[in-house]
């Protein structure tokens, strides 16, 4: 556990060594189907993982990140369209999202475990059914590495999580922990989530309302917390940004007055909330139909 936090390097020879991921895998599975998730070795294993996870896309062997891009470079290079930001437009950034990874192996080995829809529906189903704090944090965390970036990897993984293995209900349960880490980790994790607008819909409906209803009345006085709060209105403001329907959502679950008292604090330590919840105010505005209802 410690070694695989050792850097790139580290989690590079842990990745290549034969057997390693496939037994902490295995492992897991046992524990989960012998009614055992909160055990020490399962928490370690899962942290392990978590681990190994990180900046996945990036430290790829060469060989899976060619079969993996290979598809988004050929989206890149037939549609050059112009857009507001040069040739990146619009459509072409939900194309890549909309790129699926390569057809999953039944009996995936080593690496290929790491994104594979069966780690997944194991990190859902310890979310759901450990009361170990550690073991729900390295879930939601593996997770939440899974879904960072912007390749086909991280989107592929977020449809599964969201829309093949419904997963929401149990990071959603994670938001009302008293255990700060795990909250901030299973917002971090809806964050990464929300950056898809196919999924955009599920979140809402499923966590909009819960995401208000943990939103501070003002900015917390610690770090985390206020790394949290952050986190949840940049969500929100995934969530409502290209939506009139789900700015109403946010409306109606009575988070308006909240998200102005978050960013009208003016003390510089806690200055991230608020500018965070400034962006969310101003996306609101956008929506020039629901002007009336914000000023009722």
């Amino acid at each position: 556990r410690n070694m695989s936090s050792a850097g790139p390097e580290g989690r590079k020879k842990m990745r290549e060594c034969e057997g390693l991921i496939d037994s902490l895998v295995y492992y897991i599975q046992g524990a989960i189907a012998d009614h055992e998730p909160n055990d020490k070795a399962t928490e370690n294993c899962v942290c392990i993982l978590h681990n190994l996870s990180y900046q996945l896309e990036i430290e790829l062997p060469e060989s899976y990140a060619q079969s993996i891009y290979m598809q988004r470079r050929n989206i890149s290079s037939n549609d050059k369209t112009p857009g507001c930001f040069g040739t990146r437009s619009r459509k072409v950034k939900e194309k890549q999202q909309d790129t699926p990874l390569p057809e999953e192996k039944s009996n995936p080995k080593g690496v290929e475990s790491l994104w594979h829809s069966t780690l997944i529906r194991i990190y859902l189903s310890l979310i759901a059914k450990s009361t170990r704090n550690y073991t729900q944090e390295a879930s939601l965390g593996a997770l939440q590495n899974l879904t960072a970036g912007t390749g086909p990897m991280p989107f592929a993984v977020a449809r599964t999580v969201v829309q093949k293995a419904n997963g929401l209900p149990s990071i959603r349960a994670m938001l009302h922990v008293s255990h700060p880490a795990v909250k901030k980790t299973a917002v971090s994790l809806l964050r990464n989530l929300s950056r898809n607008p196919s999924l955009q819909g599920d979140i809402a409906r499923e966590a909009l309302a819960d995401l208000v209803s943990i939103l501070p009345e003002c900015v917390p006085g610690s770090d985390i917390a206020c790394e949290t709060t952050a986190s949840i209105c940049y969500t929100l403001f995934n969530l409502t940004q290209g939506s009139s329907h789900n700015a109403r959502l946010l409306l109606s679950a009575h988070g308006l007055p909240k998200v102005i008292a978050i960013s009208m604090n003016d003390s510089n330590m806690f200055s991230k909330a608020s500018r965070a919840a400034s962006v969310l105010l101003y996306s609101l505005w956008s929506h020039t139909d629901l002007h009336s209802a914000y000023k009722r």
